[in-house]
């Protein structure tokens, strides 16, 4: 009897699985949507434009870019947790996507749950730059100094639970140091504000920095990476100063929970070939980017050990949205 029960489950599976590889057989037979839950023209924007590209070159089907803005990621991060598990609807994902667990009070969506990690595409180290009006030229300097001025030294952001805001909070954390943030609606609005001097520092994208800095209007101090950046060689890390502090943005692709393994592993294999291409990395290389290109199951313990690191920065600076 048992083993006519094992042999009625076997079969009923057989055509279940039978159906799934002839599905990953034939994907993509029509469009795939990559939502990206920011605004037009930011990096994650850039990216997904850059790969989806690239898919449409490769497999001949059009990938689109839907762009999905607000409430932090929540609202194109939702629709992509809501959409059908088949492979054709992508999801963007970035640092937000494993701060926000930590950083809201609740989300519509479970992070982990609902998402099937494809693969991390890049990372990015960012750049401490300040006005040269502070008197400091190094991260030693800004912490000696804001250590004799609690709370009266500002930074900007680009909002609320942005890596460039939590990157100046895990400073904070690990240097002892008290800041004041003023977040502002977007990564540019708040370097204009650090231009014109309304407050001190920022964190922001290396490229776009980079002409400030050579025209003296703002002062790098350092890079948050693990390692020196390839645009900035003579500038240090903050962890050449701060034990312990790395922290790299990071860009990657989820699918809904639920899409078959072989459609994952199929996105996976085609995404990581385009990212080893000469073209590509030399374009990655000019955003100032490295390609990642790991397997799903790096990608999971990746996303897994992100979200346990900025949680750690969320609780230990106090910082968390409704």
């Amino acid at each position: 009897m048992y083993r006519l029960g094992v042999a009625l489950v076997v079969l009923s599976i057989a055509p279940v699985a039978a159906q799934a590889q002839k599905a990953a057989a034939s994907y993509p037979s029509r469009p795939i949507r990559i939502i990206v839950p920011f605004a037009p023209q930011g990096p994650n924007d850039i990216l997904a434009r850059l790969v989806g590209q690239k898919l449409t070159e490769a497999w001949g089907q059009q990938v689109v870019v839907d762009n999905r803005p607000g409430a932090g990621t929540v609202i194109g991060t939702e629709l992509a947790a809501r959409s059908p598990a088949d492979g054709y609807t992508l999801l963007m994902v970035s640092t937000s996507t494993s701060v926000n667990p930590t950083l809201k009070k609740s989300l519509p969506y479970d992070t982990v749950r609902d998402f099937a990690p494809v693969i991390r595409l890049a990372e990015t180290p960012n750049v401490l730059a300040c006005h040269p009006s502070l008197p400091v030229t190094s991260v030693g300097e800004l912490i000696r100094l804001a250590k004799t001025r609690p709370g009266q030294i500002a930074y900007a952001s680009g909002g609320i639970g942005t890596s460039t805001h939590l990157t100046m909070e895990m400073l904070g954390v690990l240097g002892g140091l008290k800041l004041t943030h003023v977040p502002y609606k977007g990564a540019a609005p708040a370097t204009v504000a650090v231009l014109s001097g309304e407050v001190s520092c920022v964190i922001a994208s290396i490229l776009p920095t980079m002409p400030y800095v050579k025209a003296k209007r703002l002062r790098a101090l350092a890079t948050t990476g693990e390692r020196r950046a390839g645009p900035l060689p003579d500038v240090p890390t903050i962890g050449e100063t701060v034990k312990g502090f790395a922290a790299n943005a990071w860009f990657g692709i989820f699918a809904p929970a639920g899409t078959p393994p072989d459609i994952v592993a199929k996105l996976n294999a085609e995404i990581a070939r385009i990212l080893q291409t000469p073209a590509m990395r030399d374009q990655l290389a000019l955003d100032g980017a490295e390609f990642v290109a790991n397997t799903p199951e790096q990608f999971v313990a990746q996303f897994k050990n992100e979200i346990a690191k900025w949680g750690n920065v969320v609780k230990r600076a106090g910082v968390q949205e409704k």
